[in-house]
């Protein structure tokens, strides 16, 4: 008879981690390109998902994959379509990918 396997305990974002993410959601909410977000705590990541409606699918997933922390780096952000638009091993770096969207000409 086989051992049953011990169950892991989700992944969720540190509050550093939160705090960032949050900082970075106001600023789109305030310039009204978000409108809603979700946080889920899955057993191999955390998901930070952001939408501009409730209703739809949404526009980008912050991942936290620390499986992935020795490889490619545990932070990735995922598009709509889902293909990774940016991973590395530090959230910082990987949402310098939402500065050029930040900053809209203005004629």
């Amino acid at each position: 008879m086989s051992q049953p396997r011990p169950r892991k305990e989700p992944v969720y974002f540190d509050r550093t981690e939160l705090d960032r993410l949050l900082q970075l959601y106001g600023v789109f909410v305030a310039s009204g390109d978000w409108r809603d977000y979700a946080i889920d705590g899955l057993s191999d990541r955390a998901v930070f998902s952001v939408f501009r409606r409730a209703a739809e699918a949404p526009l980008y997933r912050i991942e936290k994959q620390p499986r992935l922390r020795g490889r490619q780096g545990m932070w990735a952000v995922v598009g709509a379509g889902g293909q990774v638009l940016k991973r590395g091993h530090e959230l910082a770096a990987v949402l310098r990918h939402f500065d050029r969207q930040k900053l809209k000409l203005v004629t």
